[in-house]
């Protein structure tokens, strides 16, 4: 055995202790969405967290849809999640799962109880079963049909089942504990009629089970042993151990909760983005200003990246906000070696080299990323007419600003020192050309005879520049102003999408595929828009700007 401390979070210290004592012989997890929206980045740390620990114990992992709702889920829904959860990492193999292939035998389980007289019919609506319920302070009132008999409830169960009482008339509710301290507890509603088309079983059903209930029977079901899930459901852990232990499972699973991801200024909740995307503030579910996951991929985010937000995040049972800075963080610090730094104009006004030889075009030698040479070289062309950022000169400078301006001197990256000796505007007084003239002994930018520039910017050649659109984002929520307002509504930033169809790139990027990445320079890491680039018309969004105020801590 080797000295190394391996550090356990508490959830990995849970399953050892399991392990040692022999409560189970192996691991098996699960991630279990509801078909109900897209998945967002909370659930990327659900999804990672149960596949590592599954991976970690060489244990398996299933991928389970937790269709009992049909009044709210799709196929297109399912689908999405795949994706997700296989861009991610996390692989299923052959163990995909759906609840709702599980409503006979959960039907059975309900059978089961009413037998045990641990189950009954009521005939309460939704508002009285509300009202004799309790409070926290208060305890709750019996059902008058709580002690209907074995046979008249097995009889209304099975009439439900067969479609003879409308919807909402009649539910099956566990017999527990009306006094019980836990109101999750005080004879819970498991079964519910409502006559609706199931978007995998069709209309075979028209009674379908409650989370509560189908959740821990699907886990017994498919033999998994640890259900991890967030701190919202520790107080319905009691009612999860007595389905299982009163349908009669020999190894029932067990529940453990750990913190939710909640990230700062972000709209997660899967009703408030369905609203955004319904009501045309975004595109769709994938819209780059959205923190679903496939509004994060699609923006040019990794799994790589979110698998590092996730582990810096670590496991807790403590709440608590994480800032939206470390996700930047994450993305940056994975495309700094990875991406291709390429420069790329979104402002451009035009610079001519007035001592530089009219018809002339000579290639360089450009590093594709100097921090990792493997990425290796590529030409890029230069000549008489360049494009710079317009924020790159200015006519009447302040202090400290070491660019282009009348008389001052400065470094065309990878290429040339060139000197503003003047400049043209247009009748509204916009700067239009920039004249300058160059020292053709600096190729490579470095002057011969020693002299320094502080300022160096980046350009790309007129003659040879692609003209492409590109998409500058910002937080979908105004910040100062926090995500909603008092009467539920969202605090929407009016600038959070600012869409550039002016903007000049190296020839290269021209051919870029949909989701390669790239840092444009001093711009920010940029990708192709896999929906909106068409081949030899790629579109460009602002996977993230390259500067942070986020420090790791310690």
């Amino acid at each position: 055995m080797d000295n190394e401390t391996v550090s356990r979070n508490f959830i990995e210290q849970e399953i050892d202790k399991d392990l040692a004592e022999g409560r189970y012989d192996h691991v098996c997890t699960r991630f279990p969405p509801e078909p109900n929206g897209y998945l967002h980045i909370g659930h990327a740390k659900s999804i990672l967290l149960n596949y590592g620990l599954a991976k970690k114990y060489n244990g398996q992992f299933n991928l389970r849809f937790d269709d009992t709702n049909p009044t709210k889920e799709k196929g297109e829904f399912v689908d999405a999640i795949e994706r997700d959860v296989a861009w991610l990492g996390a692989k299923w193999d052959d163990r995909l799962y759906f609840a709702s292939n599980y409503f006979e035998k959960m039907y059975e389980a309900a059978v089961l109880l009413i037998r045990k007289g641990k189950a009954f019919v009521c005939d309460l609506t939704a508002d009285e079963i509300r009202e004799y319920r309790g409070t926290l302070t208060e305890p709750g009132k019996e059902s008058p049909y709580r002690n209907r008999s074995v046979e008249e409830n097995l009889d209304l169960f099975e009439r439900m089942k067969n479609g003879e009482f409308p919807d909402g008339s009649r539910v099956l509710r566990a017999k527990i504990d009306m006094a019980s301290p836990n109101i999750n507890m005080r004879d819970p509603v498991i079964y519910r009629v409502a006559h609706l088309h199931h978007q995998n079983t069709g209309d075979a059903w028209c009674i379908y089970p409650m989370y509560d209930f189908a959740h821990p029977l699907e886990d017994a079901f498919e033999g998994i042993t640890h259900s991890i899930c967030t701190l919202e459901f520790e107080d319905h852990r009691p009612l999860y151990n007595w389905v299982v232990e009163n349908v009669g499972f020999d190894h029932p699973p067990r529940q453990i909760e750990f913190a939710k991801l909640y990230l700062t200024n972000v709209v997660t909740g899967k009703r408030y983005i369905k609203k955004l995307v319904e009501n045309g503030t975004v595109d769709g579910w994938d819209d780059p200003r959205l923190v679903t996951i496939a509004a994060l991929r699609r923006r040019g985010y990794t799994p790589e990246s979110l698998q590092k937000f996730v582990e810096l995040g670590g496991i807790s049972k403590a709440n608590s906000s994480t800032d939206y800075a470390m996700l930047e963080y994450c993305i940056r610090d994975d495309l700094k070696m990875k991406a291709p730094r390429m420069m790329a104009v979104l402002d451009p006004v035009k610079l001519v080299i007035d001592n530089y030889p009219e018809g002339v075009t000579e290639e360089l030698e450009v590093p594709n990323n100097p921090e990792n040479e493997a990425l290796g070289s590529r030409k890029v062309t230069f000549s008489r007419e360049l494009y710079i950022e317009r924020e790159d000169f200015m006519e009447e400078p302040p202090r400290k600003y070491f660019r282009l301006f009348p008389g001052n001197e400065v470094r065309l990256m990878q290429a040339y020192f060139v000197r503003c000796v003047s400049y043209e505007k247009d009748e509204n007084g916009k700067v239009t050309v920039i004249h300058c003239t160059y020292d053709p002994e600096s190729r490579g930018g470095n002057s011969p005879d020693g002299r320094k520039v502080k300022g160096t910017i980046h350009w790309v050649n007129a003659s040879t520049a692609v003209r492409v659109e590109c998409r500058l984002y910002e937080n979908l929520i105004d910040e100062e102003k926090g995500v909603y307002n008092e009467d539920g509504s969202m605090n929407i930033n009016p600038n959070s999408l600012e869409i550039r169809t002016n903007c000049y790139v190296e020839p290269a990027l021209a051919e870029a595929k949909p989701y390669d990445s790239f840092q444009f320079v001093r711009n920010g890491f940029f990708c192709a828009d896999a929906k909106l680039s068409a081949p030899g018309a790629p579109v460009f969004g602002r996977v993230v700007s390259l500067k942070s105020s986020f420090k790791l801590p310690g």
